[in-house]
């Protein structure tokens, strides 16, 4: 008879179950429970939740915003900036060397339309203006020898003297004199301003693209010489009228001329490299700059002086000037496929999809009538059992627990 072969002990059997589990895991795929939910309006929520969210990525993120392209924005860029034409005011003729400021032709210049001249200021005594603080005076104790008013027009020598015109008084000053607003006179030069020529000439440059482009027509004929801007048929003729700016900045013409104000030209440059280079073209704006509705700050104005020699003395002519400041500022944008944009993209895209699943979960054990059927559906509840509890249960081919709800004598038709 036979010797009975010993029986490997129960450890034994128990380490091959769980290098069996743990090698398993290598290889084992694991998916998600699905359960199919027959409900109309729950389904209909479900489908309408992904329908809109796949149209805001189709349109919204690719079509308008166009992000499967890379961008750059803040194009390098230069502005070279001309003036034309000639004026006149009550006492001369004025041309493009007098009105400008300054005259080298930048992104931001000056045209000026009107003038108050303070002319022969030399060196002396004289009142001050009666719009300085304290300036007023009855008898020569009121001012002070010495003081010096930082919104003044010179030192105060201590004496009261009648003012240029009218019964008032003021204290005396030493400084340039006669003061300004006691000898200024006013000139206009707006009556042909609105005529004048703006040339304006810009060049951008994308980097990260290497791409180039100008705002005016490559021709040889004398294009320049003879066109307007016009934005259908003469987009790349750079020439403004300076009337014709104010006007689509929504601003009247005369009243700007006399108080002065900021008008900003903006050039936009949005280009859509995957398109020809014809298709990347400039957009023009206006729009003024300043708080005109401001009291204390309304208009712009400027005050510059020039210098003459007389018999071994020097005398200015005070000019304060009125004008409209044109500031010309570039801006845009340039985009180009990428496939790494559109990688990340599709990904958020396709992950938002699930927003619908989410949703719909969370009405389903929130709101809807079995609300519990359908959780008892979706999640099962597992218990240890007591057999199984002793030894290793890391990597057990088999699950140490087992289901204790997978019996449901309702079923899913309840749902």
């Amino acid at each position: 008879m036979a010797a009975a072969e010993p029986k490997p002990p129960a450890g034994a059997d128990a380490a091959r179950r769980l290098a069996g589990g743990c090698w398993s895991a290598l290889w084992d795929y694991e998916t998600p429970k699905v359960i199919v939910v027959k409900n109309r309006r729950l389904g209909v929520v479900y489908r309408a939740a992904q329908l809109l969210i796949l149209l805001y990525f189709v349109w919204y993120v690719f079509i308008v915003q166009k992000s499967y392209q890379d961008s750059e924005t803040g194009p390098e860029s230069s502005v070279i900036t001309k003036v034309k034409g000639i004026t006149y005011s009550e006492h001369k003729v004025w041309d493009v060397e007098e009105y400008v400021k300054p005259p080298e032709g930048g992104s931001v210049f000056s045209i000026i339309t009107r003038i108050e001249v303070t002319a022969s200021q030399t060196l002396g005594n004289c009142p001050e203006s009666v719009r300085v603080s304290n300036a007023t005076c009855d008898v020569d104790e009121d001012c002070v020898s010495g003081q010096l008013d930082m919104l003044g027009n010179g030192l105060r020598t201590g004496r009261c003297v009648p003012y240029y015109q009218g019964s008032a008084k003021t204290c005396e000053v030493s400084g340039w004199c006669p003061v300004e607003d006691g000898a200024s006179v006013s000139q206009f030069l707006g009556k042909m301003a609105p005529n004048f020529t703006i040339l304006i000439k810009n060049s951008i440059h994308y980097p990260k693209f290497q791409f180039s482009k100008g705002n005016i027509e490559h021709r040889k004929d004398g294009y320049l010489k003879h066109c307007t801007f016009d934005e259908v048929s003469d987009l790349y003729c750079p020439i403004f009228k300076l009337g014709f700016i104010v006007e689509q900045a929504g601003e009247n013409f005369t009243e700007l001329a006399h108080t002065g104000g900021v008008i900003g030209v903006v050039i936009n440059w949005d280009c859509d490299l995957d398109l020809p280079a014809s298709k990347c073209n400039p957009k023009y704006s206006f729009r003024r700059l300043d708080p005109k509705h401001v009291p204390a700050s309304s208009g712009y104005n400027f005050r510059f002086a020039k210098y003459y020699k007389t018999n071994n003395s020097t005398t200015r002519t005070l000019i304060k000037a009125y004008g409209i400041r044109i500031d010309v500022i570039v801006h845009g944008q340039a985009g180009k496929f990428s496939l790494i944009p559109t990688i990340i993209n599709l990904a958020t895209a396709l992950t938002s999809i699930g927003v619908g699943s989410f949703l719909c979960d969370w009405i389903l054990l929130t709101f809807m009538n079995k609300n519990k059927v359908y959780s008892h559906k979706k999640f099962d509840k597992m218990v240890d059992t007591p057999e199984q509890t002793t030894g290793p249960q890391l990597c057990a081919s088999e699950p140490p627990w087992q289901d204790s709800t997978l019996a449901d004598p309702r079923g899913l038709a309840q749902l």
